[in-house]
């Protein structure tokens, strides 16, 4: 891959160690078991949601995580933070943390704001970086936005991979199915259908070659975990 292929804009400056801090817990444990056990119930009464290859979840391994996942619908984070037994974070869009009542929600649940739209995004990254490298799970959905109407996916943005290869953390990746047709892009409300998630072996990135650009060498692997994610759609 050349680096004319590498998509400037999806180029953002990453923090100075000096510059990160690890931002505490949004919520105790205890608080985060009865989420689960809420969403859960309420997910498998209405939805039927399923999950396969939970045993690829590294739930005692220490160190950092990054989770990645297609985005489907905006239940995606909690659907896929269900039988992750370690506490997440995930990054939200911006505004959506400024919602009534569901900003508040989401902000409790761990979520800390993205901008989808303009770039600037230097808290969210250091955030990430701090949460991460003190042991933390985060999930991130590389698409930036919801995927299309019909489910698939669009172009993956290079940042997550960036973050997991700066805070030296594997990725788990995650194929959401089924999720458009609850609350996809083109509807007001949501609606019930069978939800599929599926959680794919441990992806281990391989470290920068000497000599090699950092941005090439971050694009090569997101298309990579791009097609992990893909092939089980």
């Amino acid at each position: 891959m050349n680096l004319s292929e590498v998509e400037k804009s999806d180029i953002v400056p990453l923090p100075s160690n000096r510059e990160m801090k690890v931002e505490p817990p949004p919520m105790p444990e205890w608080g985060m078991a009865l989420v689960r056990f809420t969403v859960r119930y309420l997910s498998k009464l209405l939805v039927g949601i399923k999950y396969f290859g939970v045993e690829h979840i590294p739930q005692n391994r220490p160190g950092g995580l990054l989770i990645c996942a297609n985005h489907q619908s905006y239940f995606d984070p909690f659907w896929v933070c269900l039988p992750v037994k370690r506490q997440a974070r995930f990054m939200a869009w911006d505004k959506a943390t400024r919602w009534f009542i569901i900003g508040n929600v989401i902000r409790t649940l761990g979520a800390f704001p993205i901008r989808i739209e303009g770039g600037g995004n230097k808290d969210a990254f250091r955030i990430s970086l701090g949460w991460l490298k003190s042991g933390g799970t985060l999930m991130v959905f590389p698409e930036g936005t919801r995927s299309h109407t019909d489910g698939q996916m669009s172009v993956f943005k290079k940042g997550a991979v960036r973050i997991a290869l700066e805070a030296g953390v594997p990725i788990l990746p995650v194929t959401i199915r089924g999720a458009n047709k609850v609350w996809s892009q083109d509807m007001k409300t949501p609606r019930l259908a069978k939800v599929e998630i599926e959680f794919h072996p441990l992806f281990e990135l391989p470290q920068l070659p000497e000599g090699k650009d950092f941005r090439v060498h971050a694009a090569e692997i997101t298309e990579q975990l791009r097609q992990i994610i893909a092939s089980k759609l």
